[in-house]
């Protein structure tokens, strides 16, 4: 017997319970900067080396963090499901709950790029990447990340993976930014909808949907409970 589809779209949210700050702080600061000053290639042209130890700080701050409950029940859903991880979070703690098939849209922090070539990408060995340090074309590594400004290139792959969906679980994020957003309006009509978030009710999603107003590692619980039912 085939097994459903769960196409699991999370953000912020999850990783928040293994103690990575948020996107945005408060004020919209990001850890102390406006994302103006670290997120976008006009900052990369501006001040590379600022960027570059921004990143840094943000990995070692990844090596450190563990997942959690929502991660490891994320990852023990593909016990009985087909489960595809669609992430707008650039941090491995997904994989290393033990999800077999993550996408990162918005790229991936322990990964570095070339600067003149985007298909040159690499794993990073440690957690940082120094200023200096060439791909092989011999142009300046910068971190594997999808900044503002920038298209989003796998985008397309996640609008394929949600049209085949049975079950979609939105985790840990208000899906305000776009285009990651813009993914629901390909979820197949019969597609049974799941929210998880403390603000589950405020959000504007399809008739239908179930709302679970918890925090990912509860309402992955919660979650787990209906399904079982």
């Amino acid at each position: 017997m085939k097994k459903e589809k769960i196409v699991v779209l999370s953000g912020a949210g999850v990783s928040a319970e293994s103690g990575l700050k948020t996107f945005r702080g408060n004020n919209g600061l990001w850890e102390g900067y406006r994302v103006e000053e670290v997120a976008t290639p006009e900052a990369w042209q501006a001040n590379p080396s600022i960027v570059q130890e921004f990143y840094n700080h943000r990995r070692k701050a990844c090596k450190e963090a563990e997942p959690n409950g929502a991660h490891l029940a994320i990852a023990n859903l593909e016990k009985n499901y087909e489960v595809i991880v669609i992430t707008q979070n650039v941090d491995d703690l997904h994989e290393r709950a033990g999800s077999s098939f993550v996408l990162h849209l918005h790229g991936e922090l322990m990964k570095s790029r070339s600067t003149v070539d985007a298909k040159l990408v690499y794993p990073i060995k440690g957690d940082r990447i120094e200023m200096g340090e060439l791909c092989e074309k011999g142009s300046q590594l910068r971190p594997h990340i999808v900044w503002f400004g920038e298209s989003v290139p796998l985008m397309e792959q996640a609008i394929h993976l949600i049209r085949d969906a049975d079950i979609i679980l939105v985790i840990g994020t208000s899906l305000m930014v776009y285009p990651a957003a813009g993914l629901m309006h390909y979820a197949p009509n019969e597609s049974r909808l799941y929210l998880i978030d403390p603000n589950a009710m405020e959000y504007d999603v399809p008739n239908g949907t179930v709302r679970i107003n918890e925090k990912a590692v509860k309402g992955m619980k919660i979650l787990l409970e209906m399904l079982t039912k």
